[in-house]
Formats: C-alpha cells, structure tokens, sequence
C-alpha cells in the first residue's frame, strides 16, 4: 500500500514536476509545483475536497516519482514534455498534432509569395500562422489583387517567353519577362509586408506618393495602376471583420475558455498586424468542467510548446501568468505578455472568442446527436445489438498502377484519422482489384490476431459482391467469422443515395431509402475511404513518375546520376550505352558501371 507521509517527509520545498503511478506502473498524472512538499501533501491531506477526477486518480495511486528543477517555468517545460511523451489518463489533454499553415515570402530577386507548412528557413520570410489553410489562401489572393506579386514555381518562372493568365487578369506583374524591374518589384513586396504586419496607412501613403510621381511624369497608364491598387486597398479595409483602431498592430492570440452545453471548449483567436485571420475551437480531454483556470493554463503551456509565440496573448481567465510568461519569453527570444483584464477593441476580441467557444460547442453537441441518431439507424437496419467501432477499405489506382488500400476507422461518433492506415500493393497483379483487397485484409487482420490491432464490431468493403467475397474468405481463413462484414457498390450512374448494400449469404441486397440515417453513415465514412485511397495513390504515383531507375542502384547519388544522363542525352542514351561506355563517366568504376547497366537491362 502506497504511503504518503513516507514519501512527503522527503520530498523538498523546492521546484520540481511529480508523477503520480499506480500498482502496475503506469504513469496516471504529471503535475509540477513551485513547492513539492506543500503541492503533493495537498492531495492526502485529511479533510481535502477534490474533484470526482483527481479523487478516483488519489484511489489508484501507488507510487509517487519526483523531480526537481530550478525554477517554477524549468518545471513547467519539463511538466508538460512528460504529459505529452506520457499521455497520462488524468492530465488535461489537447490533441493538435497539425502544424499551422505560413504565409512564405521567398528569399528570390524577385519573391514568391506561396503557401508553407513544415520547417521554417532563415533565407525566406514567414508570415503567421495562420489557423487553416483557408485563411492563408484568401490572404494569399487578397496580396495578388494589391501588390501583384508572382505566386508560380521557380521552374515555371524561370522558362516563361510571354506573361500567363495572371498577368492578363491583373493579378501579377509579369516579372518573369522582364515587365517589371527589380526595384519597382522590390517595392511591391515592401508595401506587401507592411500590409502584413498591419500598417495599411503606411502603403497608402507610399503607393499615392508614387502615383502622383508617375502622373508628373507623365506616365497614365502606370498612374492609374497604382490608382487600382490604392482603391482596392481602401476597400479590404473597409471589409476587415476586426478593425484595428486605435489599437497598435502587435501580433495577438486571444484565449477564451469557457464552459456550454456540458462540455469544456477554448477557442484560440488569431490576430496578426490588427487583423482577425481566423479562429479555432479545442475540446480537451480529462478537464473538469468547471476548471476553467487549470484547462486554461494546460492549453497555453502544451499549445506553445513547440509553435511559434505571438508578442501578446490575452485570455478571459485570471491566472498566475508568471511562470508561463517567462517560459514563453525564454522559448520566443523576446518578450511575451500574458493579460486578462483588457478594454477597447481587445474586449471585444474577448467576447468575440467566447462567443466563438459557445457555438463551437453547441455544433459539437448537435454533431454528436446527428451520429448517434445515425449509428442507432444502421444498428437496427443491420439487426446488429451493438456497433462501437467501424472499419472501412477501399483501393485506388490508375490503370492498375500505384495500387494503394486505404483502411478508415470510426469510432465513439468520428473518424479516428491517427489511426488510418495505407498499403502500398506489392504482390496482387495491376488491376487486379480482388487480389488487392485480400493482399489489404490479410496485412491488416494478421495484426488483429496478434493482438496489435482492435476488433472491429463492422468492416465495410468498397466494393460489390466480389469484393465481399474476398473479405469473407479472408476472415474465414483468419478465424474471425464473428466480424461483421457489408460490401457498399455504388449505385447507377454512382449517385449518391442508390448504394447497394451486401451482406454475407444473403441473395438480394439490403435496400436502405436515400435519406436514411443509417445509409448516410455508410456514406459518410465510404467517401473518407475513398478520399484517404486516392491520397495515398496520388503520392505513390507521383513520387514513382518523379524517381528515376538510378535511384535503385547503389552508389549512384545525385552527381553520378547528374553526369550519367548528361553524358548520354537522357535515359534512351543510357539503355543503349555498353558497359565500357559506362566506365568512362568521370567518378563511374567498372563495378558500378556493371552494377548499373544490370539494373537498367
């Protein structure tokens, strides 16, 4: 039995994170303390209140790990690197694992303005995050109407002879055949980053100045250009959701927590140089309802941990912003401010994200009902007692080439998408549909038997009778004859609403009305099988159109394979060289020359 006035004389006064396991081991809760002594004996102490949570997680505990550190923000980091390596039951969980999108100016003579997600290069100019994809886009074609700048490839660019479309429609000015100087364009992206880091006042003062310059000299028709600009900047302007005001630009994120329709919610609010650029909504895990406080603080520490840091963060909860400030600031390089209690413009971004938190979770509930309502549907139109797990195949291809099955899981009323799975088909024959779905069933039902994967109380198959077939004979070989299967055909003319649904042994189909709720569910998770298998396809297929044969060929990098086709004019050259030709490229010996001319024969 676990002891805690053992353990808590000797635990120090000092700093330090705390774990909290039971009898097997297992991690149950990560806390951090600025005191561990007073924190940790304020869990055991006679007479203490606790939350129905932390009061079954006290009932389990077996043994209590301690670490000191030297600070309250060092224990903080360290805090939540645990809960996120750990994934204890009873910490309060925020499950984000996309990175955010930037808006990417490039470090060319002539810059690209594109869309980037993924590691940030010092050579190029970011601008963000933003919360979607979407809002990078929009903000991305707002800055092509403005400032005309170019957004193609560096490979399309460099081998232009006239201007494209954009060009022709006035949403780039053609730097790529020279229509536009250096410096002229060297300004546009000047006034575009200002745009961005919201001095709007200042690039209308700059582009007026240079149209009455241009009108001096005589020069209409870049003068009324420049005219175009100014009158659609006035009107963005005039459309921002959020007006910055009297307000000073600093990049904001506001933070509301709040508690409706029993449920906990945080929306994050994005404001960049005074501009609203978006929203998002998070349902933590394991929170309380009524610890606004405590799942706020979770959310700031575990959010920023490893994302970029806006100067300012406001949020609609008093806390000890302290320890966090000074860890954010340390991660930032610079200085961040943690607030909550603002007025003006920044009270309005306030209520403006509480009220975001409130519909969020009333969407959240109405979408849980609609799948329950679904889900008791397909129950009863299956004669099935129960379903809580569902799992969905599909296979995708082009005429038989870069063959991928993609597997979809459903479970507890959402698409689990980290648990998605895609096969590369490596033995069935290309078009071969049958022997790709049972090489796919095989590879992912083997682990089932295992142990490594969990039973589904429903598989569906893409598919037809055929496809059914295939399934049923590999679940029987499998032994696992207690899986519910159905085949989902498209129907005529592959509307939706005309499926035909197959189940094992049964001669005609199951025949379900179009706006059936069940049937919709059946849809809904064969359409995301069906997007996931062509993902996979496509990037299968174009990294092998990408690739070359000297890829496979060991000791051939990109500078041997460089001056292979160099010195032959391509891969037809290549196939008709001996191996004597072969020998004569510089850093090519007669082994590899033997060695390549094997693989390409």
């Amino acid at each position: 039995m676990f002891d805690p006035a053992e353990t808590l004389a000797t635990l120090p006064h000092r700093p330090g994170v705390y774990r909290m396991l039971n009898a097997a081991g297992e991690v149950l809760y990560v806390g951090k303390a600025l005191d561990l002594r007073k924190r940790v004996g304020s869990y055991f102490r006679a007479g203490a209140t606790h939350s129905p949570r932390i009061a079954l997680m006290i009932a389990q505990v077996g043994s209590l790990e301690t670490t000191v550190t030297r600070s309250e923000a060092e224990a903080l980091l360290l805090e939540n690197n645990l809960i996120k390596s750990l994934s204890p039951r009873y910490n309060i969980l925020y499950r984000d694992d996309k990175s955010y999108p930037f808006m990417l100016l490039t470090g060319h003579d002539f810059p690209r303005l594109a869309f980037h997600r993924g590691a940030l290069e010092r050579r190029h100019r970011y601008f963000g995050p933003f919360p979607n994809a979407w809002a990078v886009r929009d903000s991305i074609q707002l800055l092509q109407r403005v400032f005309r700048l170019r957004t193609c490839q560096d490979a399309v660019f460099n081998n232009r002879s006239r201007p494209c479309l954009l060009y022709q429609i006035h949403r780039c000015s053609a730097p790529c055949v020279g229509l536009i100087d250096k410096a002229s364009y060297a300004r546009d992206v000047a006034d575009a980053v200002l745009f961005l880091e919201g001095k709007e006042d200042d690039v209308l003062r700059n582009l007026t100045a240079r149209m009455e310059d241009c009108a001096e000299r005589t020069e209409y028709e870049q003068a009324a250009l420049l005219r175009d600009q100014i009158q659609t900047l006035r009107k963005v302007r005039e459309k921002q959701f959020v007006d910055r005001g009297e307000g000073d630009g600093v990049d904001t994120d506001v933070i509301a927590c709040v508690s409706a329709s029993g449920m906990l919610v945080v929306n994050l609010v994005m404001i960049r140089g005074g501009r609203h650029i978006g929203d998002k909504s998070f349902f933590p895990q394991n929170a309380d309802p009524g610890d606004l406080t405590g799942a706020l603080e979770a959310f700031l520490a575990q959010h920023y941990l490893e994302r970029p840091v806006p100067a300012r963060i406001v949020v609609n909860q008093p806390l000890d912003a302290m320890p966090l400030a000074e860890l954010l600031s340390t991660q930032a390089q610079r200085r961040v401010e943690i607030t909550h209690s603002v007025r003006s413009e920044r009270r309005v971004w306030v209520d403006m994200a509480e009220q975001n938190a409130c519909l969020a979770a009333e969407q959240k509930l109405a979408q849980h009902a609609t799948q329950e309502v679904r889900l008791r549907a397909l129950q009863s139109a299956l004669e099935i007692e129960q379903i809580a797990r569902i799992e969905c195949f599909d296979i995708s291809h082009t005429m038989g080439e870069a063959t991928v099955g993609s597997c979809v899981v459903y479970e507890a009323g959402q698409m689990r998408k980290s648990e998605y799975r895609s096969f590369n088909i490596a033995h069935a024959d290309a078009g071969d549909d049958y022997a790709a779905m049972r090489e796919v069933l095989q590879r992912r039902y083997r682990r089932l038997v295992a142990g490594e994967v969990r039973l589904p109380d429903l598989v569906l198959i893409d598919g037809g009778k055929g496809q059914l077939g295939v399934a049923c004979e590999v679940f029987s070989e499998l032994g696992l004859s207690e899986v519910q299967l159905l085949g989902v055909a498209k129907g005529e003319e592959r509307k939706p609403g005309l499926e035909t649904l197959w189940l094992p042994e049964r001669e005609h189909p199951l025949e379900l009305a179009p706006n059936h709720p069940g049937l919709h569910l059946i849809q809904q998770i064969r359409d995301e099988a069906h997007r996931f298998a062509i993902q996979g396809h496509r990037a299968r297929r174009g990294k092998a159109r990408t690739g070359s044969v000297l890829d496979a060929v060991e000791g051939v990098g990109s500078k041997r394979r460089h001056r292979l086709l160099i010195r032959f004019g391509g891969l037809k050259g290549l196939l008709a060289a001996s191996i004597d030709d072969l020998a004569q490229v510089q850093g090519v010996s007669r082994t590899l020359a033997q060695r390549i001319y094997q693989q390409l024969h």
